[in-house]
């Protein structure tokens, strides 16, 4: 059976402040990881993102029945 509410991606406060100190060179403070964290979902189209996978990966690649 398969677990539905296994995460499948997910971003961390290490991965956010890597690309901070990449294009800020420093990291963010506790406050401003705060609007990163509430704010960072309304920019990642997730249903694009799954969709271009599924058609990519499974679709386009005659995987369309993966027997799982």
């Amino acid at each position: 059976m398969i677990d539905t509410f296994k995460i499948i991606y997910s971003i961390n406060i290490e991965d956010v402040q890597n690309v901070a100190e990449e294009e800020l060179e420093r990291k963010l403070t506790k406050k401003e990881l705060e609007i990163i964290e509430d704010k960072l979902g309304d920019y990642i189209d997730w249903y694009s993102a799954i969709d271009i996978t599924i058609r990519n990966e499974i679709v386009n690649s005659g995987k369309k029945n993966c027997g799982e």
